[in-house]
């Protein structure tokens, strides 16, 4: 089977020769191949070499354009800076100091620049990586809210002012979609939601507010033609009775989270794909460890399970030989 058989293969229910492998690999990428993380973020052709050096290396079966959560931002009039040695750090929040939405650009995937740039990572890797899947990626609308506020700020609006952190998701959802449908119509198969902020907030604040929102979006990729791969940072244990039913296909678990408890939750439709712990289990570990981890979380999920950690592959991490 190809890595992307095998992926689809995997959504579908259906047999596999392997479990699917789809790591998240941003900063660690860069690296591997003698670059860094500001040039994986800002010039799309460093992430385009990183991810296919690495895939063929290691054998993983997914490209992926997901860097950074900064993309829409920029296009809402944001402002990072690209430092070599980590993420980018956002520098201006067009809301920081309003909750007037006036004062938001409007972002256009093909032509804000940092939108445009995933874009034409997702057109080059399409072109040269055609037996992978390829996953595209937007920002939720909670994290994308609380990019664009603060996170402090949004905290306390989702308290004293609902209704602005409705219409401000709203928007967000309908930034989502469009840069969704822009990576899909370039070749992407699956779209990521980063939502980590959400693993921060109370169950009836996420049922009422920001649950309506992500099912919007998620069923606006469905019905573009992707599937759909959900990933939040952090404990969900107190939310997983309002994840089930989410028209998700994958689900990345976190490693603060019972693999078994998310697979009692969500029932045996949804792709599960976790939830190693990215230092102790995969950077510290040897070989013979991590293949006792990814049998031990093989069993707590059940089928179907794709090989991930719990978030990103860190820094630092080394080749395990």
């Amino acid at each position: 089977m190809t890595s992307k058989e095998r992926y689809l293969a995997t959504l579908r229910h259906e047999p596999v020769d392997h479990l699917a492998r789809i790591p998240i690999l941003m900063q660690y990428a860069a690296e591997y191949i003698g670059s860094n993380s500001g040039a994986f973020a800002s010039d799309h052709k460093i992430l385009v070499e990183a991810n296919l050096r690495c895939a063929a290396d290691f054998g993983y079966d997914q490209l992926s354009s997901i860097s950074d959560p900064y993309r829409e931002t920029t296009g809402f009039g944001g402002m990072v800076t690209y430092p070599l040695d980590a993420v980018p750090e956002c520098i201006r929040r067009p809301l920081a100091d309003t909750k007037d939405l006036a004062a938001l650009t409007d972002p256009d995937p093909l032509a804000s620049e940092r939108m445009r740039d995933r874009i034409l990572a997702v057109e080059a890797l399409a072109k040269r990586g055609t037996d992978y899947s390829l996953l595209g990626w937007v920002e939720g609308a909670a994290a994308e809210s609380a990019t664009l506020r603060g996170t402090e700020n949004f905290f306390m609006d989702l308290i004293e002012d609902p209704g602005f952190c409705a219409d401000l998701m709203d928007r967000c959802v309908e930034v989502g979609l469009a840069f969704a449908r822009a990576q899909l119509e370039c070749g992407a198969d699956t779209i990521g939601i980063g939502d980590a902020v959400v693993s921060q907030v109370s169950p009836d604040v996420y049922g009422e507010l920001i649950r309506p929102r992500q099912e919007r979006l998620m069923r606006g990729i469905r019905k573009a033609g992707g599937f759909v791969r959900l990933h939040i940072c952090g404990n969900t244990t107190h939310l997983l009775d309002q994840f089930a039913g989410l028209p998700i296909d994958v689900l990345d678990v976190d490693h603060l989270v019972d693999l078994s408890a998310v697979r009692k939750a969500m029932g045996p439709d949804v792709v599960l794909a976790g939830n190693l712990d990215p230092v102790a289990a995969v950077m510290k570990g040897s070989p013979e460890s991590i293949r006792a981890s990814v049998r031990t979380k093989t069993i707590e999920a059940g089928n179907p399970y794709c090989v991930n950690a719990g978030c990103e592959i860190p820094s630092g991490n080394r080749p395990k030989t």
